[in-house]
């Protein structure tokens, strides 16, 4: 099936400005970070799935994202297992699986699923990763990354959204997935040095202590500017060496607020 999308501008946390036509691929497993909770995967006696959200979330995958181009197998099972209607407030329930973000509160919002995506797909995470993500927000790019790592620990600077993505990243059984309440821009000296580290929301400027954390290798993925961002990756190669690529040339991001709004 041949699946072309042109996606327009939208002001709003993790939004790209792009186009992408390609062919849907397979799949394959993806590690498990998420208990296996009833209902989640399992059918009823009459061989319909029991989570009716299944067929959105598959539907989701094939056409928002194989069909741009990610490739990465286990970041496309990690998707098509995260409720992520879960992560979305109840009045908003019915657009879970659309190609848009949706407001979470706080003037936050959580990301188009194609953006949440090509950022996991970024980091190049095999399993065996200890993460860092900085801006929990709903807490559904930490479930995905729960799925492509060892250990994820996640730092928003909302108090209540960081104990109510605490909460249910609980009730959910994401055991590897570690919520911090704080600011993000020091990350966490005490758990360094991380193999991948993620922004999910935008700085003017890149963070000079999250480059220092990371372990050599690593890899920082995250969106750089103003009212426009570019999504880039920046690869640790030397004790004071760092490369930058760029991933996509235009995204639309919320801010990174508090100390970096200083620096």
């Amino acid at each position: 099936m041949n699946v072309c999308s042109t996606i327009l501008p939208f002001l709003a946390l993790g939004y790209a400005i792009t186009a992408g036509c390609a062919h849907p691929a397979g799949a394959a497993d993806a590690g498990s970070g998420m208990k296996n909770k009833p209902g989640f995967g399992k059918q009823s006696e009459q061989g319909e799935p029991m989570d009716p959200y299944e067929k959105l979330r598959l539907e989701m995958v094939a056409t928002q994202i194989e069909a741009r181009g990610v490739k990465d197998e286990r970041v496309l099972e990690a998707m098509r297992k995260v409720p992520r209607h879960l992560f979305v407030p109840a009045a908003y329930q019915d657009q879970a699986y659309d190609d848009h973000p949706l407001p979470i509160g706080y003037k936050q919002t959580i990301s188009q699923p194609y953006i949440v995506a090509i950022m996991s797909e970024a980091l190049k995470l095999q399993g065996e990763e200890k993460v860092l993500e900085i801006g929990t927000g709903s807490g559904y790019q930490a479930a995905v990354l729960s799925h492509l790592a060892a250990k994820v620990h996640t730092i928003e600077i909302v108090e209540d959204l960081a104990t109510r993505s605490k909460d249910l990243l609980g009730q959910l059984g994401y055991e590897n997935v570690t919520v911090h309440a704080g600011d993000g821009f020091g990350g966490l000296p005490e758990e360094q040095p991380f193999d991948a580290i993620m922004i999910t929301a935008a700085p003017t400027k890149v963070p000079q202590p999250l480059k220092e954390q990371l372990a050599m290798d690593g890899k920082l993925v995250l969106p750089v500017g103003q009212s426009f961002q570019s999504l880039v990756r920046i690869t640790r190669t030397g004790e004071s060496e760092w490369i930058t690529e760029e991933i996509l040339p235009a995204v639309v991001f919320v801010p990174m607020t508090g100390k970096i709004q200083e620096s």
